[in-house]
């Protein structure tokens, strides 16, 4: 059996109050933003947020640009694995000098969202009497998520992005920051997302999640003081098997492993496929990195996503998205489907067109075509130049 030791954060350094000129770019700096009452009531107090910057900040600070991460990601956009980090960084072609997001000219700043499980407050967390939060760590919204980054932005002295961009989770992020906080957003790039989640998302959604509630192991979500091996580690292999699914192309899988076996094995006297074995490997990479309660939490979250909630509807919503906006559809997303960014491109004023990045990898493409998805940024860039000449 693997070993999937529960994670803990415990030994953090001491939140600083911002980040400085000359600290070192790349480099996890944690700040804790207050207490936060939820969208739903719920009181979650001292927030702590981790968060990692390249590039330095101009002298009028109007060269900052924020990376929204997806589910999975974390606020290790650039960079190698080690210090803290399980892997190289998951847009690691985009952002440095001479990249897309070149850091000569602009200083980056990622965070992991609220109800993370890399740094930021989350189930995992230590609550106010000492024990992890676990289930008692309440439902949160996308509009939480965004009201920590807010606060992140004031104690950075921030007082608008040049560019918010984002793909899936965080292109939802993107769009609740253009309607929510329209003076601190200059531009946006939103990838692979939508302003609304659907039945058929939120179904998916729903059946990650029993896999991991079902899960002995997850114990109701108290499962931090279990033995190594001993976690819900099964039920988050199960989920994400569900998820990737989702996030590849059906033609990519049928052309990369058709009907083929494992090496080895033989699945017509009990072996695998190697369709089976790609997703068994996938499923043990996440179960090692990830909380399963952070992945109930923001999968929660994502199913309750509606831009025009308490707004008037999704129209009404984007409706009022003025900045220029750069909306970028995925052709063989089949979690994300195209007809739901050219929604977001027909109702916001700002949007210009629908952007296709072309791709066999479905959803995952974001993560795959590094060039192409450079070639939207600098084009999003470009229409915040030409709009706000800061």
């Amino acid at each position: 059996m693997a070993d999937y030791g529960p994670l803990s954060y415990e030994g953090l350094p001491p939140a600083s109050s911002a980040w400085r000129e000359g600290d070192p770019v790349g480099e996890r700096h944690f700040v804790d933003v207050g207490n936060l009452t939820t969208e739903l009531g719920a009181a979650i107090p001292d927030v702590r947020v981790a968060y990692q910057t390249w590039g330095r900040l101009n002298e009028d600070r109007s060269n900052a640009v924020y990376i929204c991460h997806a589910l999975t990601g974390d606020a290790h956009v650039a960079g190698s694995a080690g210090q803290g980090h399980a892997t190289d960084g998951w847009w690691h072609g985009l952002v440095g000098p001479g990249s897309a997001v070149d850091t000569d000219e602009w200083f980056v700043v990622c965070a992991n969202v609220l109800g993370g499980c890399q740094g930021t407050t989350g189930p995992s967390s230590t609550a106010p009497d000492g024990r992890p939060w676990g289930s008692r760590f309440p439902v949160i919204t996308v509009g939480d998520m965004v009201e920590v980054e807010h606060r992140l932005t004031d104690v950075l002295g921030i007082d608008s992005w040049a560019l918010m961009l984002g793909p899936s989770l965080g292109g939802m992020r993107v769009l609740e920051w253009m309607v929510r906080f329209p003076e601190r957003v200059r531009g946006g790039l939103v990838l692979g997302s939508t302003a609304a989640v659907t039945a058929d998302q939120i179904g998916t959604h729903a059946t990650q999640i029993a896999a991991i509630e079902g899960d002995p192991g997850y114990r109701g979500g108290d499962y931090y003081d279990a033995r190594a091996g001993e976690g819900p580690h099964r039920g988050m292999g199960l989920a994400r098997r569900i998820a990737h699914l989702t996030y590849r192309c059906e033609t990519e899988l049928d052309l990369r492993f058709g009907r083929d076996a494992q090496d080895g094995e033989d699945p017509y006297d009990g072996g695998r496929f190697a369709v089976e074995s790609y997703l068994d490997h996938h499923a043990d990479k996440l179960a090692r990195r990830f909380d399963a309660n952070t992945y109930v939490v923001l999968t929660r979250a994502m199913s309750l996503f509606d831009l025009g909630r308490g707004r008037g509807g999704v129209a009404a919503a984007l409706g009022g998205i003025d900045a220029p906006l750069t909306v970028v559809g995925i052709d063989s997303d089949r979690l994300f489907p195209v007809r739901l960014q050219q929604e977001i491109v027909e109702l916001a004023p700002g949007a210009d067109r629908l952007h296709l990045l072309l791709s066999p990898y479905g959803h995952d493409g974001f993560l795959v075509e590094d060039e192409q998805v450079g070639v939207f940024v600098a084009h999003a860039l470009h229409r915040v130049r030409r709009s706000d000449p800061r």
